[in-house]
């Protein structure tokens, strides 16, 4: 099931959804067996920012009847700390890698993506357009004009792929990825969580540290779905669909609306093999659908 994503060759389809499978502490528990039946074809890092942050206050975390409600905060090292500690960590992985990134305004994200696409082991570059711009006070992704200025400003710091990761909280996803491609993107990814809280049993206060977090999982599988569809017949670059997908048949839906790679999120904290179960799951589907897969399709087993 070899697969191409802006220009670079994978052996399959399937991606993480970023923050949601940290390699380093898997493969401080696996071990190597990890680069061996890495359930990955390509890595996207942990969003990084410029500044190291500690993320939101716990509870982080709840888990809903279908999915999880996340409230991260994306706490990172920064990105003096990625550069030094984590990068040279993942360009071990077997895979090649995406680094996500994101800025509070386009001068942080300016000096992120400059100093991502220098290092050798980053083959593209994620844009993680969810955070406000601390100069307009629009969320980046919501707003077409927004995400266009973002993107014009990055694109000529490199001719590495920018990937820009949409949110699904825009009033026209479509706009937003047609503004990404006109300014010069390499690809859009999308959905990312739907805002949701949770009352704390008894208290009726919100359970979450911070109040409010992301929803994920399969609850929202059914408006990814619809959101990949709309943003593929309006975009010609590749879209990467996400957002609920636990089997192999959830990955073929998305291929069928459009998406040229899909990402694998919640399902990986549950089972972290995911990826390597979804992608053979995938594979039977489109043999029986297509009735064949190039001889050279590899063989996927589970950690």
């Amino acid at each position: 099931m070899s697969a191409e994503l802006c220009g670079v060759e994978l052996r399959g389809p399937i991606l993480n959804g970023s923050g949601t499978f940290d390699a380093i502490a898997a493969r401080k528990a696996f071990g190597d067996v990890l680069l061996d039946e890495f359930p990955f074809d390509l890595f996207v890092s942990k969003t990084i920012t410029v500044a190291p942050r500690q993320g939101n206050p716990p509870p982080r975390l709840w888990e809903t009847p279908a999915g999880l409600v996340n409230s991260i905060g994306l706490p990172n090292k920064g990105l003096r700390g990625f550069l030094a500690e984590d990068l040279p960590q993942l360009g071990e992985l077997p895979v090649p890698l995406c680094v996500s990134v994101m800025g509070f305004s386009r001068d942080e994200l300016a000096e992120l993506v400059a100093a991502v696409a220098e290092r050798d082991e980053v083959e593209l570059i994620e844009l993680n357009f969810s955070c406000p711009n601390v100069e307009t006070g629009t969320i980046m992704g919501a707003d077409p004009a927004e995400t266009a200025l973002s993107v014009e400003r990055l694109r000529p710091l490199t001719r590495k792929p920018l990937i820009v990761k949409l949110t699904p909280n825009a009033t026209d996803p479509g706009a937003v990825a047609e503004a990404a491609e006109n300014a010069g993107a390499d690809a859009v990814s999308l959905i990312n969580t739907l805002r949701g809280m949770a009352l704390a049993p008894g208290t009726n206060r919100p359970w979450l540290g911070a109040g409010t977090g992301g929803q994920s999982g399969p609850a929202v599988r059914a408006i990814a779905l619809a959101q990949v569809a709309e943003v593929s017949r309006r975009v010609g670059i590749p879209t990467i669909g996400m957002g609920g997908i636990a089997t192999g048949r959830d990955a073929a839906d998305f291929l069928a609306a459009g998406a040229a790679a899909v990402a694998v999120g919640t399902e990986s904290f549950r089972d972290p093999a995911a990826g390597r179960r979804i992608a053979a799951e995938l594979e039977a589907i489109l043999r029986d659908e297509r009735g064949f897969l190039p001889a050279a399709s590899s063989e996927r087993t589970a950690l």
